[in-house]
């Protein structure tokens, strides 16, 4: 795997020790990201809209477009709630009754950690308050009213890390989850990602921490290429002067790297968009949506059902000077 790390130190530590190899953390990985979405069956000529979100740069990831195929012409539009990229176009439907897209990424992922960035009032606002599924008060609060917790800012986000990972278990068998449902979550103390940091969001604000969402994609770390099953997320919490992330699911999941979670994130994922109750531009005919990893196609005006729509993701490893597409 073609990674940017130096682990010369770490390997006579491990020699020399019996430290463990997965003491030494990547820092960066270079990848070419493939986002693709197909739906079939339809009308020929009628019209089909279509909104996706691209993944911007920030202080963790740099990202270009590689290579791009698209029916109609490409709007690249940024969201006004939280500076989201979002695709968009419209074609008329072939005769074919499909109608495809593919996005190709070239992608330099490092790992994150807290970006020192205040925020403005307007910001601390918008991430304290309530989302649809993301209440501030109520039935979460049980969870920590009986709690001694820190005046401190990061001592805070920590023992809140702490709650959420012991109360809730990682397991996707009970339906319903993966909504990010924060009664949900208190209820059958189960869930994916979504669900874990949605619970963690949700307390964090009750607790005038302001936080926010994230998600994208994970790539595996143990191969060079191949397909992605689907969406990952995390959160952000912020202390007086900045931005701390925290995989609480990943926590759960891996114990033995608890500790690395709250305040780090490996490089092996890249973030698509960030916040929940998503407005779409240009307007769309749905409400808001929980959130924005997979694309949202509307056939005359009328969203279609997730289960029509095929979506494809894949990625590959490269050197910062190739320009190899995915395939």
């Amino acid at each position: 795997m073609i990674r940017t790390i130096n682990c010369f130190l770490f390997a006579l530590l491990i020699t020399v020790a019996g430290i463990s190899p997965a003491t030494c953390q990547e820092k960066s990985r270079h990848f070419e990201f493939g986002y693709a979405a197909s739906v079939s069956d339809l009308a020929p000529g009628s019209l089909a809209k279509v909104w996706f979100p691209i993944p911007s740069n920030d202080a963790f990831q740099d990202v270009e477009i590689a290579t791009m195929k698209i029916p109609s012409v490409l709007h690249i539009n940024v969201g006004h709630q939280f500076g989201n990229q979002i695709g968009f176009f419209e074609a008329k439907v072939p005769q074919s009754g499909q109608i495809a897209f593919s996005m190709q990424y070239k992608v330099d992922r490092r790992e994150a950690g807290n970006d020192n960035q205040s925020i403005d009032d307007a910001t601390r606002q918008r991430f304290l308050a309530a989302n649809l599924m993301v209440p501030t008060d109520g039935k979460p609060t049980e969870l920590i009213q009986n709690s001694k917790l820190d005046a401190d800012p990061m001592k805070l986000g920590g023992q809140l890390y702490e709650i959420v990972e012991q109360y809730m278990a990682y397991d996707k068998s009970q339906p319903g989850y993966g909504n990010g449902d924060v009664l949900w979550a208190c209820s059958s103390k189960t869930g994916n990602c979504t669900d874990f940091h949605s619970l963690f969001i949700s307390l964090a604000r009750n607790q005038g921490l302001p936080a926010r969402f994230e998600i994208g994609f994970p790539l595996p770390d143990s191969t060079k290429q191949g397909t992605v099953k689907g969406y990952h997320c995390w959160a952000w919490f912020h202390t007086k002067s900045a931005w701390v992330p925290v995989d609480i699911s990943e926590a759960d999941k891996h114990p033995e790297l608890k500790d690395y979670y709250f305040g780090k994130l490996t490089p092996d994922r890249i973030a698509f968009s960030t916040g929940r109750d998503i407005e779409l531009f240009p307007k769309s005919a749905a409400k808001k949506l929980n959130y924005f990893v997979y694309p949202h196609i509307e056939i005359d005006g009328k969203e279609i059902e997730k289960s029509q729509m095929k979506p494809e993701f894949s990625f590959a490893d490269i050197t910062p000077k190739e320009k190899t597409a995915v395939k």
